[in-house]
């Protein structure tokens, strides 16, 4: 089991990518003149369907091609490599993607991906019998989550907050990284005393019985889009047609899988990952219920960034004015649900301000 451990003053630092690494990597996979790729490196995620492979799959990427380049569990992990040139594109939490962009990274967020509603929502559980019971309780106790700097450790840090936590005692409490796949084994096993759990790992495991939740994102923040696909500057500018077909589809992936039954898109796909050939388990994905993002085609609308520019601005990991809100991200590549938005983000929900 990874035990990767950070404290509250680290957070976000493993994002700390410097501008000389970011501005050698970009060029990478970039065409010249114009002709622009066809050809769309990305990592994806074990036992699970991406939008991107989703709209594939449904046609919607026309000419455009998905090249499978490895899996990963990690979004903070996942945006440095499209930032390096490694990958064409890559998703995290949003947090995750303003710090990379205050490290000055050419990056820009295109469409959100993910984010929490009633049925799409990441959880942190405990045992039945835990003695665990509200924020002060995890004091000097594991919490383990999928990556430090990331989500789930920004959700912990508000609950913290929220709990009355001080400084001293928040850092008490030891986040630590173990496998998604692995985390609910551990919990159950007493290896760790807390399980950030989501999507279809998180209901397999309530199926299974014999945890509750202490708290979820959807009950501090409501609904809200949490994460989003970047890609670089010069990307976008040397490859603009293949941008916009890209984000067009992920955007009808998200509207289809929104208005189509959940069995028939829980068929889909577990037949994508069957075609894929990797000897994964598909049992988890009948649990699929949403994605959980709450723009209409998961268009940007600027406040599920300005959520976490103040907050990180508060806690003193980035500095005020570090970050220009609109230069973070563009909708200009997303044709698809134009003149239309789902249910808002909150404004200021994660420092607890009305």
């Amino acid at each position: 089991m990874a035990t990767t451990v950070s404290t509250r003053r680290q957070f976000l630092s493993l994002l700390g990518l410097s501008a000389v690494a970011v501005s050698c990597g970009t060029a990478t996979g970039a065409t010249s003149g114009k002709s622009q790729t066809k050809t769309l490196r990305y990592q994806g995620w074990a036992g699970q369907v991406t939008l991107p492979e989703l709209a594939e799959d449904l046609g919607y990427l026309e000419d455009v091609k998905l090249k499978w380049v490895g899996n990963t569990i990690s979004g903070p992990q996942d945006i440095q490599s499209a930032a390096t040139g490694q990958i064409d594109f890559g998703g995290a939490f949003n947090g995750a993607v303003v710090k990379l962009a205050a490290n000055k990274a050419p990056i820009k967020a295109v469409i959100s991906y993910y984010g929490s509603d009633k049925y799409a929502y990441n959880g942190f559980y405990v045992l039945n019998d835990s003695a665990i019971h509200s924020a002060r309780d995890l004091i000097g106790k594991k919490v383990a989550m999928n990556t430090l700097g990331a989500h789930s450790e920004a959700m912990l840090d508000i609950y913290l907050q929220r709990g009355g936590l001080s400084r001293a005692e928040t850092d008490k409490v030891e986040p630590l990284v173990v496998p998604p796949v692995n985390t609910e084994q551990s919990l159950r096993q007493k290896q760790i005393d807390v399980a950030a759990l989501g999507g279809i790992l998180r209901d397999k495991a309530l199926a299974a019985g014999g945890i509750r939740p202490l708290f979820t994102d959807y009950q501090l923040l409501g609904p809200f889009s949490a994460g989003t696909y970047v890609m670089t500057d010069r990307f976008l500018k040397q490859n603009p047609d293949t941008a916009r077909i890209f984000v067009t589809a992920v955007g009808r992936a998200i509207e289809w899988a929104r208005s189509t039954p959940r069995e028939e898109v829980i068929a889909r796909m577990t037949d994508i990952v069957k075609k894929r050939g990797r000897d994964e388990d598909t049992s988890p994905l009948k649990y699929w219920r949403s994605f959980g993002v709450a723009e209409t085609a998961g268009r940007i609308t600027g406040r599920e960034f300005q959520l976490w520019i103040d907050w990180l601005v508060e806690r003193g990991d980035i500095k005020k004015g570090q970050v220009t809100l609109s230069d973070l991200y563009t909708n200009e590549f997303n044709a698809a649900g134009k003149g239309g938005t789902g249910p808002s983000s909150p404004a200021s929900a994660a420092t607890g301000r009305s």
